[in-house]
């Protein structure tokens, strides 16, 4: 797994940034399977605690291949929704369509569909289930804020995305978050009404089966509980090194650190924070929402649930390649 530490090396090593990729792409379906047994593991968890037996553990393993199918097909349209994403007038916007071209031609892919999200925090995000269908989003306040430099690197770095095949389950993750978490809300709100306000009847049964029941219900309880928290280091992990990755294409492509160098250091000044998000949309942006959230709980915390290295970390790594100083923060 590529680290900050390494990109300068990855950079300037050919074969070895190469095979970075390669193996980023392999290991997306693995990435993939993994989202679909978290989802059925929950999935029949819930089904066997409320007693559904056979007929549901098969229930819950269709559901779960339908969300991953569904995941997969229309994530980006998910995504795109839930941060209220509109297609970029080619008028209006004109400079971001023509760095968005320039840069997929240095890419050698389709240009992606441009999209804004009026929102004065400066971020951006790609998306998509492969090149062709692709989408590539900036917030006004990124348009706002940078210089031509510095939203070509931001651009880049998307597009790096989309060219090392990060999008596909970077856009999986986003509807299977939010799947894992509507599971675990309606489990608790059954769990509620029919065990803990259930009928009398009910509460007898349950102690004349002996502790088995109260062993399933505890365990699908821990499991439901983890659940999300287990989806979301699975997002920070599918998320981290390849934003390091795409840092590294996005110089490769521009063959101008500064750019996106410059731009990282204004998005780490930015105090400003995208609306226009969620938890489960949170990995896709260059600049993760919830950093800001996460920074308040310590570094530990930070570290643990960030889908992103620390701003600072990626600046460095650019100014190594500039022969500039260490950047200290805001």
């Amino acid at each position: 797994m590529p680290t900050t530490a390494t990109i300068g090396a990855m950079s300037s090593d050919r074969p070895d940034f190469y095979d970075l990729v390669a193996k980023n792409r392999r290991r997306t379906w693995l990435l993939m399977a993994a989202f679909f047994l978290l989802l059925a593991l929950v999935g029949l968890a819930v089904s066997f605690a409320l007693g559904g037996r056979i007929p549901g553990a098969i229930f819950a393993v269709v559901a779960a291949l339908g969300v991953t199918f569904f995941s997969y097909w229309s994530g980006a349209k998910v995504a795109l929704q839930a941060t209220r994403a509109v297609p970029a007038d080619p008028t209006e916007f004109a400079q971001l369509h023509n760095l968005v071209e320039a840069v997929s031609i240095a890419a050698a892919i389709p240009k992606p569909a441009v999209y804004i999200v009026h929102d004065p925090a400066p971020n951006a995000f790609a998306t998509g289930r492969n090149p062709e269908t692709a989408s590539v989003a900036a917030t006004t306040g990124l348009l706002e804020k940078l210089d031509r430099a510095e939203l070509e690197g931001v651009m880049a770095h998307e597009i790096a995305h989309i060219r090392n095949g990060d999008i596909r389950v970077m856009t999986v993750a986003v509807a299977t978050a939010g799947a894992i978490a509507l599971i675990a809300d309606v489990f608790f709100r059954i769990v509620y009404w029919n065990v803990l306000v259930g009928s009398s009847s009910r509460r007898r049964d349950d102690r004349n089966n002996g502790g088995a029941n109260a062993l399933i219900l505890a365990a699908t309880v821990l499991l439901v509980v983890l659940a999300p928290l287990a989806a979301s280091l699975l997002r920070a992990a599918v998320s981290r090194s390849r934003e390091s990755l795409a840092d590294a294409t996005a110089v490769e492509l521009t063959r101008y650190p500064s750019g996106l160098r410059s731009a990282l250091e204004k998005l780490d000044a930015d105090v400003t924070v995208v609306q226009r998000t969620s938890h489960a949309t949170s990995h896709l942006w260059i600049e993760s929402p919830d950093d800001h959230e996460n920074k308040r709980g310590g570094r530990w915390v930070n570290d643990l649930f960030s889908t992103h290295p620390p701003l600072s970390e990626r600046i460095n790594v650019l100014r190594s390649m500039e022969g500039l100083p260490p950047y200290l923060g805001s």
